[in-house]
């Protein structure tokens, strides 16, 4: 197996929002005729569906491999598209993922905006067609990247349900082209690929120490939680987060290695978890002069696991919370 370079993570939740009117923003300027996607699950997509014959624009697509490595799946889709137009011009493009939360990225990159598929579980990505207007008859080829938190198995596997639409101004007047998708298995076989089924809901736990702080110099308290997160399962997901509750005086301020926190929310370090993945990060904790040492109370932390905009449901809750002592210490 491969070593799996750090994939980039589509943050969903709290954040997903806001990243998508900012990749809505750059993609007008790119291809103005891109689609809005929809908001949410059961919303109508933007995909197009193939049902009117192409006038702008024409694709062909290859096989998806999803490749194992140390850290899941990597594969690229090759596609190429050809501009049927008069005048030099835009195309924009649609992916619907084949695996929950695998989009990656264009190679080379352009600007997406995300939506949900028709099965409100799986993305629906609507990007300009990578560099820019075309002329007239000009072929363009590309890749769609992916990465898939599946475990490498010592079978193949397959899966159908991808597919890559192409148009020019009007999505009504695309094409749309779906694609084949196997893992290979971990001896390097395609052979007798056996059918993929994806994990709908995660099965995440979340364990804590102590939070132990410290008397500074200047008479206020300072100290860390280790927190432990663990991945079973392949479900799709963006990135994990932890909502806590602290005794009265003590405060949040921040988590190690360095991540987004806000309130008393913090995002996990890292990017999307792989099945079978382990992290243990630190939150920074602190509380202020004249606190009297000794215990100071117990916390608690929530776990959650987010797909573009929506929290995924996990197979056990109660392992999904973590209670912890937090105690102010005078002398190492």
């Amino acid at each position: 197996m491969t070593t799996t370079p750090t994939p980039r993570r589509l943050l969903g939740g709290v954040l997903g929002g806001a990243l998508a009117v900012l990749a809505a923003a750059s993609a007008a300027q790119a291809a103005p005729a891109a689609p809005t996607a929809p908001s949410r699950p059961g919303a109508a997509t933007a995909a197009v569906t193939g049902s009117v014959a192409p006038r702008d624009a024409a694709v062909s697509v290859g096989r998806l491999v999803f490749e194992p490595t140390d850290r899941g799946h990597l594969g690229s889709l090759p596609v190429t598209v050809t501009y049927r137009g008069t005048e030099p011009g835009y195309l924009n493009l649609t992916v619907v993922e084949p695996v929950a939360g695998s989009f990656e990225g264009l190679t080379p990159n352009d600007a997406c905006l995300f939506g949900w598929a028709p099965d409100g579980r799986r993305r629906s990505i609507h990007c300009g067609v990578p560099d820019g207007a075309l002329a007239p008859g000009e072929r363009r080829s590309f890749t769609v990247d992916f990465w898939a938190p599946t475990a490498p198995r010592d079978h193949a596997m397959s899966l159908a349900g991808g597919e890559v639409s192409v148009y020019s101004d009007d999505p009504a007047d695309g094409v749309t082209k779906p694609f084949d998708t196997l893992f290979r298995s971990t001896t390097g076989s395609l052979r007798n690929p056996r059918p993929y089924v994806q994990d709908t809901e995660t099965d995440a736990t979340v364990t804590a120490g102590t939070a132990r702080l410290l008397r500074q110099a200047d008479g206020s308290y300072a100290g860390r939680l280790p927190v432990t997160i663990r991945y079973a399962g392949d479900a799709g997901n963006d990135f994990l987060s932890v909502d806590f509750t602290l005794p009265d005086g003590v405060q949040i301020e921040g988590i190690e290695p360095t991540e987004v926190c806000a309130g008393n929310w913090c995002a996990i370090p890292g990017d999307s978890f792989a099945a079978g993945e382990e992290r243990t990060v630190e939150l920074l904790f602190s509380a202020p002069t004249g606190t009297t040492a000794g215990q100071l109370g117990t916390g608690t932390l929530s776990l959650t696991t987010s797909l573009f905009v929506d929290d995924i449901p996990d197979v056990d809750p109660s392992d999904n919370t973590a209670s912890f002592d937090v105690d102010a210490v005078d002398a190492a």
